[in-house]
């Protein structure tokens, strides 16, 4: 059994950078979907989103507010998408998620609708530690290196 472990770590070890390579498709691909209508939405979307940083007592420049949670969803994910300023990407994108999980649940909306914010948050703050992979702008433009 021992071997037969160590066989499946050497082979996943060895498929890393391409396992981080879908995870950024994915999600970056999910997150411009996700903020591309927030972006496009105009005024009124903007202020409702601005609107919910009311639970921090936050009342000011909702429009702006609103606006810069779409702007780093779509941009945070297609940054994530092509691995450019990738720990930068993930980190804003964190915030996004811990804003939004914190006035879903102090709004009274539940765990069961605040969960994903809270999930994808915690996604973006463990890719910020695992780093974009070798299959990114950032390697290919030696920002990072890749210890793996």
């Amino acid at each position: 059994m021992k071997y037969f472990l160590q066989d499946i770590n050497e082979f996943l070890n060895a498929r890393i950078d391409a396992a981080v390579l879908l995870f950024r498709i994915v999600i970056g691909c999910m997150f411009m979907w996700h903020g591309f209508p927030k972006i496009t939405g105009g005024v009124d979307v903007w202020t409702g989103l601005g609107q919910s940083l009311a639970v921090f007592g936050i009342t000011a420049f909702p429009v702006f507010f609103g606006f810069m949670s779409g702007v780093i969803e779509f941009f945070g994910g297609l940054f994530l998408f092509l691995g450019f300023f990738y720990r930068f990407a993930c980190f804003f994108l964190f915030a996004n998620m811990m804003t939004a999980f914190s006035t879903q649940m102090m709004s009274d909306k539940g765990l069961a609708k605040a969960s994903q914010s809270l999930e994808d948050g915690f996604s973006f703050f463990a890719a910020i530690a695992i780093g974009p992979g070798k299959y990114s702008l950032d390697y290919k433009l030696k920002w990072i290196r890749n210890k793996w």
